[in-house]
This record gives structure tokens, sequence and C-alpha cells, in this order.
């Protein structure tokens, strides 16, 4: 009987699930998105230097071992002054701190596993610094980042549950309801929807990655 009350739930409640669904993949891409355009140079820029290599992955590690109910409360006093301290820009800045790590470790592992052999071809052709870098090892790069981004993803999807606590909506919205209320069916909604949500990006992302991934690369 109360599978199929839950179940009714979601029938009943399908536009208010996509609705929150939106809110929730809105703030994953943006702050991924944001954390790719920042992450990637990163990691790339650190395999000039072994030991700022160390200190950055290192406070991206601290980072991300910080629980995300803290992280999301500590967003709240600093962004207050600028009138901001709850809602969408807090969670965002969230989910861009806790998706640094995995985007700058692979990046940074994967640009300094391209075989040296290649980089030495390349500078025989004549290639610039940057060319090698934009022809060769990013190509070749690609798949170990692309598999950072993906973790990324899949695991600030579950953290992004965390935001509707400071009023950034989302999925997160029927969890805390449901704890709020001891209300089995929107607990069970907001669950089982966040995780058909992980298990979708994972395999869009997949996708995408065997899509950008050069040709010769590919197993």
């Amino acid at each position: 009987m109360r599978r199929l009350e839950i179940l009714q739930y979601m029938i009943d409640n399908l536009g208010l699930i996509g609705e929150r669904t939106l809110q929730h993949v809105s703030i994953v891409s943006v702050a991924v998105g944001l954390a790719i355009l920042t992450g990637v140079p990163i990691g790339i820029a650190i395999t000039r230097n072994r030991q700022v290599a160390d200190a950055v992955l290192y406070v991206a590690s601290i980072i991300i071992t910080v629980p995300s109910i803290a992280l999301f409360g500590l967003m709240i006093p600093i962004l207050s002054t600028i009138g901001q301290g709850i809602g969408y820009l807090p969670a965002v800045i969230a989910v861009l701190l806790y998706s640094q790590l995995p985007i700058i470790r692979n990046t940074y592992t994967a640009i300094n596993n391209v075989d040296p052999a290649l980089r030495e071809a390349a500078r025989g052709m004549g290639m610039t610094p940057g060319q090698r870098l934009r022809q060769v090892e990013i190509p070749l790069a690609i798949p170990v980042i692309m598999a950072g981004v993906r973790t990324a993803v899949v695991m600030n999807i579950g953290v992004t549950a965390i935001a509707a606590y400071i009023g950034a909506g989302g999925l997160g919205a029927f969890i805390s309801a449901g704890i709020a209320d001891t209300d089995v069916r929107q607990l069970v909604t907001g669950a089982v929807s966040v995780s058909i949500l992980a298990i979708i990006a994972d395999f869009f992302l997949l996708w995408l990655q065997g899509r950008l991934t050069p040709l010769g690369v590919k197993t």
C-alpha cells in the first residue's frame, strides 16, 4: 500500500518534480561549467611545477573534506554582505568549490602522463608549446579530464540536494520537506529523483566523452 501511495504522489506531482529537476540541473551545470573553465587551466598550469601542484591539490582536497552543510552555512555570512546569503548564488559557489578537486587532479594527471615521445615528435615538427598543448596534449588528455568532470557532476548532484536548506530549491526540497513533515512519500520522491538524475547525467557525459575523444585515442 505504501509503495502505491508513493507512486501516486510522484504521478500527482510530476510538474513539480520537473520544475525542481530544472532548478537542480541549473545549479550543477553552472557550477561545474565554471569549474571546468577554472579547473582545467589550473590543472594544466600546475604541471610546470611539482611543488605548486602539490599545494594546489592539497588545498582542493581540504575543501572537498568540508561537510556540505557546513560549506553552505559558511556561504551565508560571507554573501550576506551583498544580499545573497541564501538561494542560488551560494549553492553555485559551494558546488563550484567541490568540483575543483576531481577536475584539477584529472587534468594535471592526464597532461603529466602524455608520452614524452609524442611531445618530442611534436617539438621536432616545429610546434610551439601552445600548439603542442592544443593539438597533442589536450586531445590525448580528454578521456581522463572527462572522467574528472563526470565524477564532479555525479558527486555534486547529490551535494546539491543539501542546497534546499539554504533556499536554493532543487530536488532536495522534497527531502527537506519529507524530513520536516515525516513524509515518506516526499523523502522517497526526492531520493529517487536525485539518483535517476545522477545516472542520466553520467551516461550523457560518458557519451559526450566518446564524442570528444579523438579516434586515434579511443581503445
